[in-house]
């Protein structure tokens, strides 16, 4: 496949950090998940997490949106500290949009009825939830499907509606957790582009997890490997591969980009 981002975006990104781990640590019983990792994703940043199963990288998606609570550190987002905020004033405070691997639609609900639904909750004005719906269906070219119902959408029309509900309020910063998974070539190619457009039109900073390490450079602007509860590397993608630590934990050795 070739590559999506032939080149890193520099013009609206800056230094300024959204989210920053501190000394974050977390066991589940006696397992330790992560180990005083410490990381930040800029504005306007596209930043990648890969690992082997378990390493922590839904974990981390967890800890931003508020579901879990580390045993140690402090996650800060947009300057303030959150680790002790619920998952609501995360996602209304400071506008963090999370997209499930799986789910994240109601089956039985029409693809417009699912946009209706979540934009009567984050959304107070009523005329303004139609036309933010009439945009995403137009910007997600959903025109033709948006009276199907769900259950009856393909793999990747499904992603495309779930991206859409995570998009209804407008977030500053957007998870995609596994975001590739199960899909087949030219979904991920569309949902690359996706990702992409985001970045450039909305200014919106993604972070993404998956295992499809070629997939996931494809788009990003830097990327970090997690391996037995620490990161090991943490560079751009055509550097990471390059990098002795990451090619001995993740890659191997004949791993190549494209």
């Amino acid at each position: 496949m070739a590559i999506i981002k032939k080149f890193r975006i520099k013009s609206f990104k800056n230094n300024n950090s959204i989210i920053k781990f501190e000394n974050i640590s977390l066991a589940y019983g006696n397992r330790l998940i992560l180990d005083n990792i410490n990381f930040n994703i800029n504005e306007g940043q596209i930043f990648g997490m890969l690992g082997p199963n378990g390493v922590g990288k839904s974990t981390i998606f967890n800890l931003i949106t508020g579901l879990i609570t580390a045993r140690t550190g402090k996650i800060k987002i947009a300057g303030e500290d959150v680790t002790n905020y619920p998952i609501y004033l995360r996602t209304k405070k400071f506008k963090v949009g999370y997209v499930p691997q799986y789910g994240g639609f109601f089956n039985d609900l029409t693809l417009h009825d699912n946009l209706k639904a979540i934009s009567e909750i984050v959304i107070d004005k009523k005329s303004y939830r139609t036309e933010r719906i009439n945009y995403l269906i137009s910007k997600f070219e959903l025109d033709n499907l948006k009276d199907i119902k769900a259950k009856f959408l393909s793999g990747g029309q499904k992603k495309k509606l779930v991206i859409a509900l995570s998009l209804i309020s407008q977030p500053k910063v957007l998870l995609l957790d596994e975001c590739f998974a199960a899909l087949d070539v030219l979904t991920i190619k569309m949902l690359q582009e996706i990702i992409v457009n985001l970045q450039n039109e909305n200014k919106i900073t993604i972070c993404i997890c998956d295992h499809q390490a070629r997939d996931l450079l494809a788009c990003v602007d830097v990327a970090m490997i997690l391996s037995n509860g620490k990161i090991i590397a943490q560079d751009s993608p055509s550097n990471l591969v390059k990098n002795i630590k990451a090619r001995d934990a993740y890659f191997g050795e004949n791993f190549k980009i494209n």
